[in-house]
């Protein structure tokens, strides 16, 4: 009877768990979805881009970073930050404006938002009385003036947000200044720009957006000067020295102003429309940036002609006679230009153009010769092009990290060699333990390697494998090829490219062998490519290979997409991985799993249809498998083909129903009186007890029919050195799992490695497992006789970990869907077997095993299953006795897309798409996170001194000390006496309080 007790509460491994795992949600990376506003802040050298969601993200150097978000999740209009403070102020589309401070807490600093407030006007007035348009923080730090839809400015004291109420700009107090027959109580209607006087802050422009310009006095309140355009206005912009400013307008036009110190109307000093004379685009920013040379750069975004160019988004850059329209692929957002920032400074002397566009961030050098782009160490544009797969590689040796890192610079030669201008604050985090691989395939065909050892996510190389396969598209074909005489001067920049040649380059499945450099992609038509590291560009044929998984079928027909052609004779490679062998698939389905074994020089590929071994040493078919049903049609059109047969799905819906109902009035003891009903009850409920064994709520797996469509589609496919036809002998072998729940396992005679190029690699079918639920194989793995997981290939002869134990029995696990089995080996009998708890239909989606180690000493450590759900939530399994450890939420089980894009790592770390854009970094373990650390160094200005002031973040990859564990978890008492005890202003007042008493 004691099989059938829940197992007692053991403190130890209850306190064991607690050194080994805990969830955390650390960084995301890659580039914020739907951004709305872009701000920067030239003292403190930081950038903040706010997003339709709500969210705020601050960057300075690589490493350093903030993140809030607004309680409301209503879109970022604007960003705003404080003149010489760490603050800034955000506008929401709610029109509630939004302080927030990076505030030092625990000897960091982390962003916070300390004020919320919504401009309220009087009883019975209109909304747009207090919308705000134009928001000014005055150079005083004190007080921000709020422009609005009615004309108004309202002045808001800082920090507390009290409306200074006599202090109010009105439209009729502009317009007693101003001559009559100038203009109208409809010329102070919506204010569009409000600029504070570079050398005199007790004055402001102010713009309206029916042209009439403004400069007003604040000590006096009067209007000093007013400026009267044609056309409706959409920016303003000062000069250095205040002498003159730049408006910009809804027709292209900007014009130059002078100020003057006489209350009188001013007229322009010239009125330009760069790209005319034909009609053109707005232009809605506009800088003026004077040089030591004397020519300035005039830069401005828009103002492109609207019949031929109005669908593009430009920013032009004019230097004397140098003149570029950098035209981006995605809208632009807003963009903002790093200059000395040097109060004595005479002149500004632009280095560089920050662009945010709404799928990309793009930065220019402008003082290098022909203005190149710089290449970013954060804020990738991972999705350039749809992601398709991931693939992460832990521990990465120094030399493929070196040869990976070559072959990229050599990919990079037309970036600028500027630093990275966006350099607030100092990322003080250590070197990260190793280095870590993540691999991206995309719908264009490419394969994008990322440095994701820290917490930047920073692109090294990036493959691409079109130039094996023949399409519309030339790949030596130049986008931004332009004559000299074009107008505009039209320049494409940027990463970002949605569309793709061909859906069929589509990458599916990435494997790397760390310590061969060998690396295998698979796509969309069925291709498979075979690769190999090469530090040199070289030209070569790829050798082709076809692999016919229907050759024993007949009466099948593909209905899908064709396979792709390939070039003839010699390709042009760069320097990287370059293919040497192509096999095609046929029909060429999507490549479903993939698996590659370095030491014997051979790669596994499955479809829909079957799975293949091919020895790409000796560049040889060695078999193929066909896995269809005969039920399987839905197999056979194609990811791409619209046919889908309705009828058959409908009709296997109502089979399932109808045999589930039939089974439970079966169990239910089909009819009788209520006493042979309850016996039957009582003899149902006696023998579920006896098949729940140790988990009372798990539930009974019904058995799924073998005409659901694709039980042939093969899911998984694992290479082990295992005993398979007797316990005195292993040899290696190749298994694969279904999606109607068939493993086939198959024997493999490799020959040595001297005769390895003379005789054949053979194979022969050993084993075939039918598991009785037929639910999908999801993951097959093989413990060795120490019940340890059987290492990578070459990695026991790098040293890298210890040889098999090949004494004792191995075992053989198989995790479906719905369960974890655990058979022994060479026979192949049930041993253990662990049913998924699915109350709520829970199923398997993505399973690794993961090495976890104790926080408290290095010497103990673990490897677990990683279990990830289709509710979205993560389990950590032991091994090898199946016993779930904890469980954790991580994932909304509604995003079906971020759960299929999980990726873990080797050691408990993992990724996800939160958006198409962004990767969220979760970690599982206690010993290894990767987290942000860097630290701000602020100079607060005082009325009377300069008192420097840390204020930081701390963000890093680390390996948590010993006593880490459980600091978190701190009291709200302890955190208030901690940060009254860091407080500077505080400590002297209760110095003080002590000497008076004393």
């Amino acid at each position: 009877m004691r099989r059938f007790l829940r197992p007692g509460h053991d403190p130890v491994r209850e306190r064991l768990k607690r050194d080994l795992f805990q969830f955390n949600k650390t960084v995301e990376h890659g580039f914020p979805h739907q951004p709305s506003a872009l701000g920067y802040s030239p003292f403190l050298r930081l950038m903040a881009i706010g997003t339709r969601s709500g969210a705020i993200k601050l960057y300075g150097a690589p490493g350093v970073e903030f993140m809030g978000l607004h309680e409301e999740n209503n879109t970022v209009m604007q960003i705003h930050f404080i003149p010489d403070q760490c603050q800034l102020v955000t506008l929401l589309d709610d029109n509630s404006l939004h302080l927030w401070s990076l505030k030092q807490h625990g000897g960091a600093s982390e962003l916070r938002e300390e004020h919320r407030f919504t401009l309220k006007g009087p009883p019975g007035s209109p909304p747009s009385a207090t919308q705000v348009t134009a928001v000014l923080p005055h150079s005083s730090r004190d007080v921000l003036y709020l422009g609005t839809e009615s004309g108004n400015i309202f002045v808001v004291e800082l920090p507390s947000f009290r409306v200074l109420e006599d202090r109010t700009i009105t439209p009729e107090a502009v317009l007693q200044r101003i001559p009559e027959d100038n203009c109208n109580r409809r010329s102070c209607e919506l204010v569009e720009a409000l600029r504070e006087h570079p050398k005199n802050p007790d004055q402001i422009l102010i713009g309206y957006s029916r042209a009439l310009i403004v400069l007003w006095d604040l000590q006096n309140n009067k209007a000093i000067q007013h400026f009267l355009g044609s056309q409706q206005l959409e920016n303003l912009y000062w000069q250095r020295d205040g002498s003159k400013f730049i408006s910009c307008h809804y027709d292209g036009s900007y014009t130059q102003w002078p100020v003057s110190s006489d209350n009188r109307q001013s007229e322009p000093l010239e009125n330009t429309v760069p790209y005319g004379p034909f009609p053109c685009k707005a232009i809605s920013k506009i800088y003026w940036q004077t040089t030591k040379n004397g020519l300035p750069y005039i830069i401005f975004q828009g103002g492109m002609p609207r019949a031929s160019y109005g669908d593009r988004h430009s920013i032009s850059v004019i230097h004397g006679s140098q003149q570029t329209a950098f035209d981006f692929t995605s809208r632009v957002i807003d963009f903002f230009i790093i200059f000395s920032s040097d109060p004595a400074a005479e002149f500004d002397d632009p280095s560089a153009l920050v662009v945010l566009a709404e799928e990309e961030l793009v930065v220019i050098d402008l003082k290098s010769a022909g203005w190149p782009a710089v290449h970013p160490p954060y804020l990738a544009s991972l999705h350039c092009s749809a992601i398709t797969c991931s693939h992460h590689v832990s521990n990465i040796p120094l030399k493929l990290w070196e040869r990976i890192i070559s072959a990229g610079s050599k990919q990079n030669i037309h970036y600028s060699s500027m630093p990275w201008p966006i350099d607030g604050g100092t990322n003080i985090a250590p070197d990260p333990p190793q280095r870590d691989l993540l691999l991206t395939g995309h719908e264009d065909g490419t394969v994008r390697f990322w440095d994701a050892s820290g917490v930047c996510l920073h692109l090294l190389y990036k493959l691409s494998t079109v130039r094996v396969f023949l399409t519309d598209a030339d790949p030596n074909d130049n986008m931004n090829t332009q004559g000299e005489d074009e107008w505009p001067p039209l320049r494409k920049v940027g990463t970002f490219d949605p569309y793709s040649d061909d859906p069929r380059l589509g990458i599916q499945k990435i494997y790397l062998c760390k310590y061969s450099g060998y690396l295998a992609v698979a796509g969309t038509a069925g291709q498979v490519l075979v690769m190999e590291l090469n530090d040199e560009d070289a030209e070569h044929v790829v050798d082709h290979a076809e692999a016919d998984l229907l050759q024993d079928q007949e009466g099948y027909r593909w209905k899908g997409h064709e396979k792709l052609k390939t070039r003839d004779g010699p390709v042009r490679f760069e320097a990287g991985f370059q293919p040497f062998v192509l096999v095609q698939c046929q029909p060429p389905a999507v490549v479903t799993s993939l698996a590659l074994h370095s030491e014997w020089k051979l790669v596994a590929f499955g479809t829909s249809h079957g799975f293949g071994l091919f020895d790409h040493q000796q560049k040889r078919l060695v078999f193929v498998k066909c896995t269809l049903h005969p039920s399987d049609q839905l197999a056979l059109e194609g990811p791409l083909s619209r046919v889908k047969s309705l009828k058959k799905s409908l009709r296997q819906s109502f089979r399932r129903i109808r045999r589930s109902r039939v089974s439970s009035r079966k169990r239910r003891g089909g009819g009788g009186n209520a006493s042979e009903v309850q016996e039957a009850n009582a003899k149902f409920d006696q023998d579920a007890l006896q098949e729940m064994e140790l988990a009372p709520v798990q539930r009974k797996i019904e058995a799924r029919s073998a005409e659901d469509s694709f039980t042939g589609f093969v899911r998984t496919l694992y290479f082990a050195d295992t005993f398979l036809r007797d316990s005195s002998r292993h040899c290696p072998s190749l298994w694969a799992g279904t999606n109607g729940g068939t493993v086939y396992a198959f024997c493999l005679r490799v020959p040595p490695a001297e005769r390895r190029m003379d005789e054949p690699v053979r194979a022969e079918q050993a084993k075939e497992i039918q598991l009785m639920h037929r639910a999908p194989v999801v993951g097959i793995l093989v413990l060795d006789g120490r019940s340890t997981p059987l290492p990578e290939p070459l990695e026991v002869a790098h040293d890298l970990s210890k040889s098999p134990d090949m004494q004792g029995s191995h075992q053989l696990l198989v995790v479906s869907e719905e369960q974890f089995k655990v058979f022994t080996l060479p026979k192949v009998s049930s041993k253990l077997k662990l049913k998924l708890t699915a109350l709520e239909g829970c199923r398997v989606r993505k399973v690794t095993v993961a090495n976890f180690g104790s926080c408290k000493t290095d010497d103990y450590s673990e490897n677990d299953l990683a279990v990830l759900t289709n509710l979205g939530d993560i389990q950590i399994i032991s091994l090898p006795f199946l016993k779930l450890q904890i469980r954790y939420p991580c994932i909304r089980k509604e995003d079906v897309s971020g759960i299929a894009s999980c990726v873990f790592t080797k050691y408990g770390q993992g990724f996800y798409l939160i958006s198409p854009s962004e990767f969220e970094r979760f970690s599982l373990s206690t010993k290894w996170l990767v987290e942000p650390r860097c630290i701000v160094d602020m100079p607060e200005v005082t009325s009377n001194n300069h008192v420097h002031n840390k204020c930081g973040t701390e963000n890093a990859a680390r390996k948590c000390s010993p006593g880490d564990c459980g600091e978190d978890e701190r009291k709200s008492g302890r955190l208030m006496e901690h940060a009254l005890l860091n407080d500077e202003k505080v400590l002297k007042e209760i110095q003080s309080t002590l000497e008076g008493g004393r």
